[in-house]
């Protein structure tokens, strides 16, 4: 029987060959294209010339490097015409991303940093100590029975803890002076900018040299920390409080104030952030009292299914106004540690 012959609702069938073979319009745009390896290459070619047209998270990571490409033109035009904010989760400190990021303080590549806990007190304590590469199928119990603490596949002896905990008590008792003497409460950005001060003093050079503390203490990056207490750092206060029966307090509320007006005062703004969580929304949210931010780049693993903020992409952020609608904006869904080493060696290299 021939399709074109038969009648369906009152119309003659479609040809099974026109259905197949339907007639298109033509579009314009980046040809997808990988890199032929037997040409005369690099790393650096292949990031910029190539990843933008692999497609899938590849072209992702290719508009990363190029928005970051172009806050980095504004800023060579003037320290004062964008203001970068970068923001990671601990994890970030946790891995072999800290020393990325201490380079980028470093050679002063932001100008405000937003955190956890996690990603102050790791800074210090691989300054004392390194963390070892582990397995992520080590057996809980065993590690517990050992003294050994797990993130992911990094391996973390307690006695790593035990050796922060002598210099966290000297620098609870500098800064309990300090409150007394100057009868004010010290804020969280304080606290870092204290930790990096008294980081320098401590530490020699060769240990300090790749620490995101120290270098934002040095070209004075204020480093935000809203839930400073959210874990060791709030262990090691915990003990001294007690032991001491101290007064020290540490005051959230005015660092509220100095970030949200970091962003108000920018002339624009840009938002790097690795991981979601607090330092994500601190961020964001900040940029919200100025209509949004110019330029944002996400890196996450988050999904956006369950609702949480971390799993948030940039058009969420666009209804909310912590975007702006204009801004130009990429997430890359991929694992940080795979992709943000590219990313910046693209930019900067």
């Amino acid at each position: 029987m021939n399709p074109s012959n038969v009648i369906v609702n009152g119309e003659k069938m479609t040809e099974p060959k026109d259905i197949i073979l339907k007639e298109s319009e033509e579009i314009k745009g980046l040809d997808v294209e990988g890199p032929w390896l037997e040409d005369d290459i690099n790393l650096a070619n292949i990031i910029n010339d190539y990843y933008e047209k692999i497609g899938f998270q590849a072209t992702h990571l290719g508009k990363a490097v190029k928005i970051w490409k172009k806050i980095e033109e504004i800023k060579k035009s003037g320290d004062d015409e964008i203001t970068v904010f970068m923001g990671y989760t601990s994890n970030i400190v946790s891995s072999g991303l800290r020393e990325i990021i201490a380079y980028l303080a470093k050679h002063k590549k932001m100008d405000v940093i937003v955190t956890t806990a996690g990603g102050v007190e790791e800074d210090f304590i691989k300054c004392l100590k390194p963390f070892i590469i582990g397995d992520w199928d080590l057996k809980g119990a065993y590690l517990r029975e050992k003294g050994i603490n797990r993130i992911g596949n990094i391996l973390v002896p307690n006695d790593r803890y035990v050796e922060f905990e002598k210099y966290m008590m000297e620098f609870f008792k500098r800064l309990d002076e300090k409150q007394k003497e100057e009868h004010k409460i010290i804020s969280a950005r304080e606290f870092c900018y204290e930790l990096g001060k008294f980081m320098d003093e401590k530490l020699e050079d060769d240990a300090k040299e790749k620490s995101i503390l120290y270098w934002a203490y040095k070209n004075e990056i204020p480093i935000f920390c809203p839930a400073i207490t959210d874990g060791s750092i709030g262990d090691m206060l915990y003990f001294y409080k007690v032991e001491n029966k101290s007064n020290l307090k540490i005051d959230v509320a005015e660092d509220i104030v100095k970030l949200n007006n970091m962003a108000v005062y920018a002339k624009k703004t840009a938002c790097i952030v690795l991981g979601g969580s607090l330092p994500k929304h601190s961020i964001i949210n900040a940029n919200l009292f100025r209509e949004g931010t110019d330029y944002a780049i996400y890196i996450t693993t988050a999904v956006p299914w369950d609702g949480s903020l971390s799993g948030a992409p940039p058009e969420e952020g666009v209804s909310w106004g912590k975007i702006q609608a204009k801004a130009d904006y990429v997430e890359v869904w991929a694992d940080a540690t795979l992709v943000f080493p590219m990313i910046v060696y693209g930019v900067f290299k």
